[in-house]
């Protein structure tokens, strides 16, 4: 089973501008990423997508393997498609977010075992919340799993509820936005229409379950902060 790792990488961003270049103690973020995601001895070959001059440049700069995608892309699910339509020979297409440049390759690995079960169609991560802070955090991705692990449902909101006063459980899961995909289910899925529920969410994944994709949730114990605002950055740096 031959892997790809893509890393969708856009400038442009309206909460946080550039933030693919900005610098960690002498790396940048994307480089970060991208040496963390090569670590992984179970993904064949790493490729930054974008449609940025400045990102292509960074990256050739450190040694990293790049391929242009269209400026036109909703996100970065879309973005990894276009890239794994001109590899065919990949298996497997794995969906590294370009915001985590602690990203750890032993999650990567975890994520792709679970393709050890042959149906698993598209995977992802969660892991239990550890702060009950956290979990009222709307920016914070809940996912609610059933008996074989596949995702119910994503949101924004506290689920499941509090409304016995129960403290954190292993129940309430943080999801980690990390997928994986058989290469023929991303271009599939990547060309299914927008829906309701992932417009009121604003959690694309809703769109694959709307028109009933099956998400296999992996539960790893490794969780690694993700880069949103600037305020993210000195925590991110706190832990270098």
């Amino acid at each position: 089973m031959k892997v790809l790792g893509i890393i969708p990488a856009r400038y442009s961003s309206s909460r946080f501008p550039g933030k693919p270049l900005v610098d960690l103690k002498g790396k940048t973020m994307i480089q970060r990423v991208y040496e963390g995601a090569s670590k992984s001895s179970l993904i064949d070959e790493v490729i930054v997508a974008t449609d940025d001059q400045r990102i292509v440049d960074e990256v050739l700069r450190f040694g990293g393997k790049v391929e242009w995608t269209r400026a036109d892309h909703a996100s970065g699910t879309d973005r990894c498609a276009e890239v794994a339509e001109r590899h065919s020979n990949a298996d497997l297409i794995i969906n590294i977010q370009g915001d985590e440049p602690l990203i750890n390759y032993l999650q990567l690995d975890e994520l792709i075992h679970e393709f050890k079960d042959p149906s698993v169609e598209i995977a992802t991560l969660a892991t239990p919340f550890k702060e009950e802070l956290e979990f009222k955090n709307q920016n914070r991705i809940k996912v609610v799993l059933n008996a074989e692990r596949d995702a119910l449902y994503f949101s924004r909101a506290a689920i499941p509820s509090n409304s016995h006063g129960n403290s954190l459980s292993n129940v309430k899961l943080k999801h980690i936005g990390v997928y994986a995909f058989q290469r023929q289910v991303l271009l599939t899925v990547a060309k299914l229409p927008v829906c309701k529920l992932e417009q009121e969410e604003s959690l694309e994944q809703l769109r694959w379950i709307y028109y009933n994709w099956k998400i296999r949730v992996g539960i790893t114990q490794i969780d690694t902060p993700n880069i949103d605002t600037l305020e993210d950055v000195q925590k991110v740096l706190d832990m270098l």
